[in-house]
């Protein structure tokens, strides 16, 4: 059948690695065009942090960091030790060498990125290679009225985290005033509130990142689809030479020239698939993912042949959920203060609260095969719930509905508590008393929280010894569950050093690209650092693309 439409490559979906691929092939005088599926621009991506990780990127060497292409190797070969094919060592090298052009390409186009000071490396002292002061990069805060008519077109957050906040400000606030840097961050995160109320429509982190995304896009004149879903690749003689889409209630076809690259994310909301795929346990309920990442992308390119690896894996964060609220992150602004721990259902803590969030996720499941820790108990001690914020939640008496619905329960003695939650609580009372004994001293002797820069980051700067502990003593004493959530399924396509995506015996599908949650992870199972999952489906958007247009590395 004759296409309708004709395009050099076609990027399915609008992650955080479209418009850097849609740019890289305009630049080599290819005709680009994003199609994306729901109504509104900008995938998962919009909706979380906005961060990406970068080793030796030009952003973290403007301010001072020290860093090289040779030190962010080891740090992600000992992140990704005893990795499959999801994370060769040529597609670590190709991150780590086309990175810092993909974002030095970027600003030449426009984009303007700050260094997240301090974020550092997840596992600063615990692995070789890692920066105290991070390599995570975030964009400048962004008013999101220079889109346009696009600005309604633009997936957003809705209600409370609209919040016009960076991520470096998002840390601080969750001090709630207690240093001075918490304090200013008040001032100008209130100033940039009233500045909205009164017309502005200033967006921070993930709404900065692709709202700054879109609007050089736009810029650009880049063809962007929206309500536009794949239903098929077109392939012949083994190599894909277009895609079928249903567009405005009938099937078109469009025709490539060099290529298709799927950046349409994974399968968070598809129950089947993670039914299928994922560990037991595992449901749609946690994720925070996009509503259109509900994995057709992947089963088309597995109908086609392609390899898929890591399928049990997901970006996992601790979360809760409030009556009639929206998923709240509690690791790690709230899991790393002082006066709280978490325990499994039997009362006994095992793992490090304030490490990274994909490491608190994969414990939980790991604990799980000998001790029911999904959903766990945070255990919150009345000094707390005094200081600091909850879920965003002011400090201070817990809103009653909170207590009413049973989503925080609340106990005048920690056996009371323990009761209501259905922990033995001799048990409680013994892992709170060892606890508090490495309060006191300033070491956590059993998972050494507190000990690298990213636990203290998190931490209370003003509660020594250790920034991250606190006696848990004073009542009343007060529980949330705890659920292993995530931020998107992070298996996926297995892919090359060139983002081609890969059949079962390791030749490439000619034609066809693919980053991002649609591909598996060039992290394995790890979480380098803040931003890595957006940082790879950045990078790997700008190399899938200059493969596919002809560009020579």
């Amino acid at each position: 059948m004759s296409p309708d439409h004709t395009y050099d490559l076609v990027v399915i979906g609008s992650g955080a690695g479209s418009v850097c691929a849609a740019l890289s092939a305009k630049q080599l005088g290819a005709k680009p065009l994003i199609i994306e599926k729901t109504p509104k621009f900008g995938g998962s991506t919009a909706l979380s942090g906005g961060v990406i990780w970068l080793p030796n990127n030009p952003v973290m060497k403007r301010a001072g960091v020290q860093d090289s292409e040779e030190a962010g190797r080891l740090y992600l070969d000992a992140c990704t030790s005893g990795a499959g094919l999801e994370s060769t060592p040529a597609r670590r090298a190709a991150y780590l060498r086309e990175g810092p052009h993909a974002i030095s390409f970027l600003e030449e186009h426009g984009m303007k990125f700050a260094h997240c000071e301090g974020w550092s490396d997840y596992h600063e002292g615990q692995l070789p290679g890692a920066v105290s002061r991070g390599r995570s990069m975030e964009a400048q805060l962004f008013d999101l009225r220079a889109l346009g008519p696009w600005r309604d077109k633009f997936r957003r957050h809705e209600g409370a985290w609209r919040v016009p906040i960076t991520v470096p400000e998002l840390t601080y606030a969750g001090l709630n005033g207690r240093t001075a840097a918490s304090k200013m961050t008040f001032l100008k995160v209130g100033w940039r509130i009233l500045r909205n109320r009164l017309g502005r429509d200033i967006g921070g982190m993930g709404a900065a990142l692709q709202g700054r995304l879109l609007k050089i896009a736009l810029d650009e004149k880049i063809e962007i689809w929206l309500d536009a879903s794949l239903k098929d690749l077109s392939v012949a003689d083994a190599k894909v030479t277009g895609v079928v889409i249903e567009r405005a209630g009938r099937e078109q076809r469009v025709a490539v020239t060099r290529g298709v690259l799927l950046d349409a994310g994974g399968f968070s909301h598809n129950a089947e698939m993670r039914r299928r795929y994922q560990r037991p346990g595992t449901t749609t309920e946690w994720s925070t993912a996009s509503p259109g990442d509900t994995g057709e992308v992947q089963q088309i390119a597995m109908n086609h042949g392609a390899d898929v690896a890591l399928m049990e894996e997901s970006w996992w964060i601790p979360v809760s959920r409030p009556p009639g609220g929206d998923l709240l992150f509690n690791n790690p602004l709230d899991l790393s203060k002082p006066h709280t721990i978490m325990v499994d259902r039997s009362g006994r803590r095992f793992v490090n609260e304030a490490t990274s969030y994909v490491a608190v996720g994969l414990a939980m499941y790991e604990r799980s095969k000998t001790v029911p820790a999904n959903p766990s108990w945070a255990i919150i001690e009345s000094r707390h719930r005094s200081r600091y914020r909850w879920g965003g939640q002011s400090p201070g008496e817990p809103p009653t509905e909170w207590i009413k619905s049973g989503y925080m329960r609340r106990g005048a003695t920690l056996s009371d508590l323990a009761r209501q939650c259905g922990i033995e609580p001799a048990a409680l009372l013994d892992s709170v008393d060892r606890f508090n004994r490495f309060a006191r001293d300033g070491k956590d002797e059993d998972f050494g929280r507190g000990d690298s820069a990213y636990d203290r980051y998190y931490g209370d700067p003003a509660s020594r010894p250790n920034a991250t502990l606190g006696t848990i003593e004073t009542g009343p004493f007060y529980a949330v569950q705890i659920h292993a959530g995530d931020t998107g399924t992070s298996g996926g396509l297995v892919t090359d050093e060139h983002a081609q995506v890969l059949r079962v015996d390791g030749k490439p599908i000619v034609g066809l690209y693919a980053t991002g949650n649609t591909s598996a992870p060039v992290m394995s199972r790890s979480y380098p650092g803040g931003g890595a999952s957006i940082g790879a489906a950045l990078v790997f958007g700008y190399i899938g693309a200059r493969h596919a247009c002809g560009s020579k590395f």
